[in-house]
């Protein structure tokens, strides 16, 4: 892609503006989420905007979306799909389930069973998935984006920690402000208007957009060093039972060279990977007793209170 990396978020900013009133900051996480190849779960209440968040994004990029609505009784089949004898031919057919899409919508997963919501775990983490023996690359790029109700609602099931991990980033939509409801309310809404918006970009620049991120944003021994001594703190922490692992510290620096990409830097910087580890860290560790009931916004308070003291490198 020839453009910089600030200036494709700004397009597709501007794309969305008209539709996204309030959600800068959501918009912002999403993308980190995706061109650093995680993906993203929202903890937040049903009718804020979620769904019109990613439509936003799979058409403005010029990719498929498809969404699980998630349920009690919903099958990994449901999920995944399943090969069904075909009687002309003799032999078992695959049909994909609604899993085969470059952004995957998955609504109210805590809804679903823990049987269920594993269906999800090896196309998360492997991009593909396995039926009857025989595996099944998806779509690349491969995005999911999930929301959750929260852990106090009734009829849902906690996802499990490695669950969880399959998550780049925790993130909440929140309701917007004043300004922007009234603007929400006055225009309607205008999610039908979204489906004929002309993409800015398709699937093979976004995946040149992701190996650039993993390949050629410059990583140096201080920031790394300070990366470690935030790895560190969250295992050494009184507020934290459980620290951040490996897995998440490798989460941690691919989003913030993400970031560093939509900024349009070369090279990270202190200020990328304390932006998002908040999002990338609160969700990957176990804390305290005292803060185990937090809500989610909470906890990242409580992991910016841990940045805050680090030592970050002058740049």
């Amino acid at each position: 892609m020839s453009i910089s990396g600030s200036v494709l978020f700004n397009l597709i900013s501007q794309k969305l503006s008209n539709y996204l009133h309030g959600k800068e900051l959501a918009l912002r996480l999403s993308l980190i989420c995706l061109f650093s190849r995680g993906h993203l779960l929202i903890e937040d209440l049903p009718g804020l905007g979620k769904t019109t968040l990613a439509l936003g994004i799979a058409k403005v990029l010029g990719l498929d979306l498809g969404r699980i609505q998630c349920t009690n009784d919903l099958l990994p089949s449901d999920v995944t799909g399943l090969s069904v004898y075909d009687h002309e031919t003799s032999v078992f057919k695959f049909h994909p389930g609604p899993v085969f899409h470059n952004i995957v919508l998955v609504d109210e997963i805590n809804r679903a069973s823990p049987k269920t919501q594993s269906a999800l775990l090896e196309a998360m983490g492997e991009k593909q998935v396995t039926v009857d023996g025989k595996s099944h690359p998806l779509p690349q790029p491969f995005f999911v984006i999930a929301t959750q109700n929260p852990a106090e609602t009734s009829g849902v099931f906690p996802l499990p920690d490695s669950q969880l991990d399959r998550f780049a980033m925790r993130i909440q939509i929140g309701y917007p402000n004043r300004e922007a409801e009234r603007q929400i309310l006055m225009g309607g809404s205008r999610r039908k208007e979204i489906y004929s918006l002309e993409p800015i970009t398709n699937a093979e620049e976004i995946l040149e957009v992701q190996r650039i991120i993993r390949h050629d944003i410059y990583v140096s021994d201080a920031v790394m060093e300070y990366i470690l001594d935030i790895v560190e703190a969250t295992r050494k922490n009184p507020f934290l039972k459980v620290g951040l692992s490996t897995r998440g510290a490798l989460a941690l620096i691919n989003a913030a060279k993400a970031d560093a990409y939509l900024r349009g830097r070369d090279y990270l910087s202190p200020d990328n990977v304390k932006f998002v580890a908040p999002y990338v860290i609160s969700h990957r560790v176990e804390f305290s007793q005292e803060y185990a009931r937090e809500s989610a916004i909470k906890k990242q308070e409580v992991i910016r209170s841990i940045l805050n003291g680090i030592s970050a490198p002058v740049m």
